[in-house]
């Protein structure tokens, strides 16, 4: 289930990168271009690439720690990309947000490492 969630919100996050990408472009204003390219790698890629592990290794996907890395990078990976951007329009002045949010993604990362490490082990990948 948190693989289906998790590819679920990619894809939003990715239509939402896309049409920002295009606002910029259109605007010819490209400040908010750091924020962008996280969003979407971030956001979207990498949230959908843990959500397709999970989806093809069922067993990884079932854990509770599963659904905590999920949440987590969810929640960074959201949280990381609009907080580069509030803080290069607010000029800096909200830098705790981008970094509070890259540490649950580094913390959502490692989490997802242990699963992995502890799937392969188990032959459960197999």
């Amino acid at each position: 289930m948190i693989g289906s969630l998790m590819m679920c919100v990619s894809a939003l996050v990715l239509l939402i990168g896309m049409v920002a990408g295009i606002v910029m472009g259109i605007r010819q204003d490209f400040l908010l271009s750091p924020a962008h390219a996280h969003l979407n790698l971030v956001g979207g890629v990498l949230l959908f690439l843990f959500g397709v592990y999970y989806r093809l290794i069922p067993a990884a996907g079932r854990s509770l720690l599963a659904k905590v890395q999920g949440a987590m990078h969810i929640v960074g990976g959201i949280m990381f990309p609009v907080g580069i951007g509030i803080t290069l329009l607010a000029n800096h002045a909200y830098m705790a947000i981008p970094i509070i949010g890259s540490l649950i993604m580094l913390a959502a990362m490692a989490l997802f490492v242990v699963i992995v490490l502890r799937t392969e082990r188990s032959g459960a990948a197999a």
